[in-house]
């Protein structure tokens, strides 16, 4: 499967950018609630096997889950894309809603898709990978594009590095949320302004690594959209390379390691040019931390 993941053919990055162009992410999966729309986001690692956040299906099920890959705007045309429906969502069996440790999801398709330029499978970072402080990542989604502001019709693209563990368990110190192992973090701490919010819930987070693209992270949860204090939660992916790999053992998905040398400062990240930040997804009654899913709601 590593022959076959993390290439987008068609990829153009342009640091600064705001849309994604057609066929940029080809993992990018859009999850819609059937009867409501989009409500948030996967990727692509097997020609069966979709990858997003647990706390995407508390309250909606295989029955109400359909998924479109190859898609670049929610209205209009997508010539290149296809849909499935779901015939299996397994959340794991650790994911605890109040702290949102072990936030992850697979979901299996109805069929297999075919892979093309458009429809390819990322790759996902093996255990022990090392994603260091300042480390280069993209996230892509349709969330919205401020809190509580609209969902943008065409996908999202911003580059963000990755904030150490340490420093992102102090930013949310005193809301009784701890940083854990199994969660990797990213933003421009201090600074904002650019990040994940409703919508991009179960989105994927991704380096590059030569000519392949890696899935570190999985988009969680944060205090409001892109905040200077609070960086994004992502469930961190090379923890769960076997609970992954347990389900799909006849054709598993590419895991490649990562490991970059730890930059002396987050600082040296902060001239980054200022993207469009994008939120990830809910509807939140109590605004404290938003999982970023659409349709999913706190009381």
């Amino acid at each position: 499967m590593t022959a076959v993941c993390g290439r987008a053919p068609l990829s153009d990055r342009i640091v600064g950018g705001e849309n994604a162009t057609a066929g940029s992410w080809p993992w990018q999966v859009s999850i819609h609630v059937i009867g409501f729309g989009h409500n948030c986001g996967g990727a692509l690692i097997t020609k069966d096997w979709v990858l997003s956040a647990a706390h995407c299906f508390q309250n909606f099920g295989v029955s109400n889950t359909l998924m479109y890959f190859g898609r670049l705007n929610q209205s209009g045309s997508n010539p290149k894309e296809t849909s499935r429906t779901a015939s299996r969502i397994i959340r794991h069996p650790n994911y605890n809603s109040s702290t949102f440790d072990s936030d992850i999801a697979l979901i299996q398709l109805s069929s297999s898709v075919s892979f093309s330029d458009h429809i390819k499978p990322v790759c996902l970072a093996a255990a022990g990978s090392v994603f260091s402080a300042g480390t280069e990542s993209w996230v892509t989604g349709w969330g919205r594009i401020q809190y509580g502001g609209q969902i943008p019709d065409t996908l999202k693209e911003v580059m963000i590095p990755i904030v150490n563990n340490t420093d992102c368990d102090k930013a949310y110190e005193g809301i009784n949320i701890s940083i854990t192992s199994n969660m990797i973090c990213a933003g421009l701490l201090n600074q904002g302004g650019k990040g994940s919010c409703q919508g991009d819930s179960g989105g994927p987070m991704v380096s590059k690594k030569d000519s392949l693209w890696i899935q570190s992270g999985i988009v969680s949860f944060s205090k409001g959209c892109a905040q200077p204090k609070y960086p994004d939660v992502y469930s961190r992916v090379s923890q769960y390379q076997n609970w992954i790999k347990s389900y799909m053992s006849s054709n598993p998905p590419g895991f490649v390691e990562f490991n970059t040398e730890k930059p002396t400062s987050n600082s040296n990240f902060r001239s980054v040019p200022n993207l469009l930040l994008f939120c990830l997804s809910l509807t939140f009654s109590i605004i404290h931390l938003l999982p970023l899913s659409l349709f999913l709601k706190i009381d």
